[in-house]
């Protein structure tokens, strides 16, 4: 038996991870002892269906995992808060959990700019409140959300994890470096073995509406004007949430391992990896790749103007005007790097919007 708590598990991410588990987690995942497979899996969701973006589209996805549950699981959803102690303490008691993949956080750059409050009570102390919990109930592994943020304005690409991370343009970016140093603290002291995933623009079906993709596909189709950052010189790297989920369960079945240093403490079984392409876009050429899979998809007609419906304007606070990820560690340990394409994943997207909004 493995027990997995996912956290966040309504969001873009998480719900596409407990898909992921529900597939084939008995068979490929969490497999046990070599040549040995667990037999039954226990998946433990906890969301606060926040109203951030349309709850509606939160619920969507938790009424599309509950078609797919697989015989041989048991799932719960726990409509909860990271940041409700005693919810999460009572959480590890009763399912002892073997696997901790936390996925919840207050999600946005620009929108931590007017509303800080929301950042400390989901990133800070909902995260400080995991690791309390993987402290007094011993867990195998401990997974976590970090974010391509913590680079802030790093001129260097791309980016690796071995540059310093130390100033962030946004609180958001903040509390994600903070998770990453919470998590060292807590493996060198309570010797938890942990694993932080810095994820690059992740985008796909059912994603969340404020991300670029989202909104500008939203907008075009009221005919309203989007607007393009930095006069169309921004670059991301993007990249496609199932090469996310697959670094994800890679990472999972794997903990850092636990071993004593020269002076018989524990040296922190602790990891950080970054989960990108490795190949950013102009915005410009991203948005072009867009509106051709929207028309062929049919959410936009043909003869859509789109000049017409775009603006170039400068960069806004907290934004930084390149994300590039450098995963050779990831491909190193786990034998993955994120390889579908930008305009495969957009075709995919442009066919679910088609689809769930008709």
């Amino acid at each position: 038996m493995k027990n997995i708590l996912v956290t966040g598990g309504a969001g873009f991410i998480g719900s596409n991870l407990i898909k992921r588990l529900f597939k084939d987690g008995l068979s490929v995942i969490l497999s046990g002892a070599e040549g040995e497979v667990e037999k039954s899996l226990t998946i433990v969701n906890i969301d606060n269906l926040n109203d951030y973006y349309d709850p509606s589209l939160k619920e969507y996805r938790l009424v599309e995992l509950e078609k797919l549950v697989p015989a041989g699981v048991e799932y719960k959803f726990v409509k909860g808060s990271i940041a409700d102690r005693e919810l999460i303490n009572w959480l590890f008691e009763t399912y002892k959990f073997d696997i901790v993949v936390n996925l919840a956080a207050q999600a946005g750059v620009r929108y931590s700019i007017e509303n800080p409050d929301v950042y400390i009570e989901s990133n800070i102390i909902g995260f400080y409140n995991i690791l309390e919990a993987c402290r007094h109930h011993p867990v195998e592994h401990l997974v976590y959300a970090s974010s391509s943020s913590v680079y802030g304005g790093n001129k260097k690409v791309p980016f690796s994890t071995d540059d310093r991370v130390d100033n962030p343009v946004s609180l958001y970016a903040a509390t994600k470096k903070s998770n990453e140093l919470m998590a060292h603290c807590y493996s060198k002291l309570y010797d938890i073995p942990s694993t932080g995933l810095r994820f690059f623009t992740v985008y796909g079906p059912a994603g969340r509406p404020d991300m670029a993709y989202f909104g500008f596909t939203n907008k075009l189709l009221k005919g309203q004007t989007i607007q393009i950052y930095n006069y169309g010189n921004c670059r991301r790297d993007f990249t496609y949430v199932d090469d996310i989920v697959e670094g994800i369960v890679r990472v999972m079945a794997k903990a850092p391992e636990r071993r004593k240093g020269e002076d018989g403490l524990p040296v922190p079984p602790y990891a950080i990896y970054n989960i990108g392409g490795g190949q950013p876009e102009n915005l410009l050429d991203f948005v072009n790749i867009l509106q051709e899979e929207l028309v062929r998809a049919g959410v936009l007609p043909a003869d859509y103007d789109f000049d017409a419906h775009k603006q170039l304007v400068p960069m806004q606070p907290g934004d930084v005007p390149t994300t590039y990820a450098d995963s050779t560690a990831l491909e190193r340990d786990f034998g993955f790097t994120p390889k579908i394409p930008l305009r495969e994943g957009l075709r995919h997207f442009a066919e679910w919007y088609k689809e769930y909004y008709g």
